[in-house]
């Protein structure tokens, strides 16, 4: 281009009207009455010198000529070539750019290339090394997402300073970018924050590309990888399906890949002075730098990352659903033989024809679902402390069912239809106890004597057993043993005390035949067919 032909004022005034007025190289030529082609000359020679507009007031028209037009290498002499393989290494640096590297490269040698022809060898040795896909995102259909290296210090008031959780999400359309903290990068963070996203957005793409973190992938694979199921239950509830990034393939997610920067740069430095006492005041303040960094105008696109957003991919979201994803986390468990499984220390029943079977269970945050091969089989409210016990009658047998419906009543009710005196020490046995479930076994002990030695044996060792103040079921049974039942005695039948307010007493059923049965009467085990556990 003949240098001659043009003023350093007319210079000036490009440089002006290109970084001052924002106006195009075309219209710049039509307004200097140059070349296009010369515009992009010039302006390519002040971005190589390292000029910025304004420019300084000291800087004369000679030493802004010497900047853009440095004397030529003598004749035979070459410029030395940058280090490319250094060049690689240190640019997967955090905060290290090429601008940076050049400006290091020129100081070590000041007769070296510039910025322009360094960007382009440096391009020519990358290609060469490895080819890259330029990928193109249609309107709504991308999301990517991941956390940033970086994390942001929260003191708590007792003075304890916790790290917390970067999360970015970046439509590939727009490049419109949502980020908050979280305490973690758990599954429940994790997850929370694509549904805060998902709102920030006001809509849901079609893909979602994560990371392979494991809280969203549970089994990285270069080609079937092993979703999270409650991350991929979220997925399903906004009609969004989940494809992970290639492992150590970070191109796949080049766009967050750069916003994390962009974040990390334009969102996180600047509160790096700040100091946040909990989350929600962090999160205040990056909104506030969030909603400037979107609203910047882009320096390749006309607009700003909003503008784009509400152009593009706002219109091609799917709207979100009426209600928002409420987390689950799902586990899998095996049934034990008492027909319960067991989760966070504490017991959940299920069917008892599933016992030893393998269940699925989705937890909320109040509810308990239990799966078997897809169908879910039973639900429970959630144990608030740990030992509780979830059982509901209809998942027990039959005789379970039974023994469920055992009362201190019941009981006597049943002894009674032996005689008087086995009625009085299932009594006593329960009035002995502090509470009188834990006599159901001695009572179930003693009416079970009746099998082998007959009602009339057990009556009357109950009466023998009363008679020596010993009602108890050991008594009873060394009594049958002994056949001291058979033995004569003189000694009357003392009333022994069922002052209890679950049981009504012996001389409750002195007149109850035992030919009479209550209606809702349930034969005990030892006049019942079925065995009782």
């Amino acid at each position: 281009m003949p240098r001659e032909r043009l003023s350093m004022r007319k210079i000036r005034e490009v440089l002006r009207l290109k970084f001052e007025q924002g106006l195009s190289c075309r219209t710049i030529a039509a307004s200097c009455h140059i070349c296009a082609t010369a515009v992009h000359e010039y302006l390519r020679r002040a971005q190589a010198a390292g000029l910025c507009w304004p420019l300084p007031q000291e800087l004369g028209d000679d030493e802004l000529e010497r900047l853009l037009f440095p004397p030529a290498l003598p004749s035979g002499t070459a410029r030395p070539l940058p280090d490319f393989g250094y060049i690689s290494r240190e640019l997967r640096r955090k905060g290290v750019t090429l601008f940076l590297l050049w400006e290091e490269y020129r100081r070590a040698h000041p007769q070296g290339y510039g910025y322009s022809r360094y960007c382009e060898l440096y391009a020519e040795y990358a290609g060469k090394a490895e080819p890259r896909m330029r990928q193109a995102h249609k309107a709504g259909e991308k999301l990517f997402v991941d956390y940033a290296g970086h994390t942001v210090p929260v003191m708590h008031p007792s003075g304890e300073v916790r790290e917390a959780q970067v999360f970015v999400a970046t439509l590939g359309a727009s490049d419109y970018t949502y980020a908050e903290v979280t305490w973690t990068q758990s599954l429940e963070d994790w997850i929370g924050s694509h549904v805060r996203a998902f709102e920030f957005f006001g809509g849901v793409p079609e893909i979602v590309i994560p990371d392979n973190l494991k809280a969203g992938v549970t089994r990285p694979c270069p080609y079937e990888p092993e979703i999270n199921p409650s991350y991929l239950e979220m997925a399903k509830h906004y009609g969004a399906a989940i494809i992970p990034a290639r492992i150590a393939r970070p191109r796949d997610k080049a766009k967050v890949e750069t916003h994390v920067l962009n974040v990390e740069r334009r969102v996180l430095a600047p509160l790096r002075n700040r100091v946040f006492l909990n989350l929600q005041e962090c999160n205040l303040a990056i909104k506030e730098l969030l909603t400037i960094f979107n609203l910047r105008p882009l320096q390749q696109l006309a607009g700003s990352r909003r503008q784009l957003f509400v152009e593009i991919d706002a219109p091609a979201l799917r709207p979100l659903p009426i209600e928002a994803y409420s987390f689950g986390l799902w586990k899998k468990a095996r049934v034990g033989i008492d027909y319960h499984i067991a989760l966070e220390h504490c017991f959940y029943s299920v069917p008892y024809a599933l016992a030893k079977e393998e269940v699925e269970v989705r937890l909320s945050q109040r509810i308990v679902e239990i799966f078997h091969q897809g169908q879910r089989v039973a639900s429970h409210p959630r144990c608030l402390k740990p030992n509780q016990h979830q059982t509901q009658n209809e998942h027990m047998p039959v005789a379970h069912q039974v023994h469920q419906e055992w009362t201190p009543e019941r009981l006597v009710k049943w002894a009674a239809q032996t005689g008087t005196a086995t009625a009085q020490v299932v009594g006593a046995i329960m009035l002995s106890r502090a509470h009188t479930q834990q006599g159901f076994r001695s009572c179930l002990g003693v009416l079970r004597l009746s099998k082998g030695y007959g009602p009339g044996r057990l009556e009357a060792a109950c009466a023998r057993a009363i008679s020596i103040g010993s009602p108890t079921y050991k008594s009873v049974l060394s009594i049958l043993q002994t056949k001291l039942d058979q033995a004569p005695t003189t000694m009357s039948l003392p009333e022994v005390g069922t002052d209890h307010p679950n049981i009504r007493g012996a001389t409750y059923y002195r007149n109850i035949q035992p030919q009479e049965k209550d209606s809702t009467h349930v034969e005990p085990s030892h006049q019942r067919q079925t065995a009782h556990p």
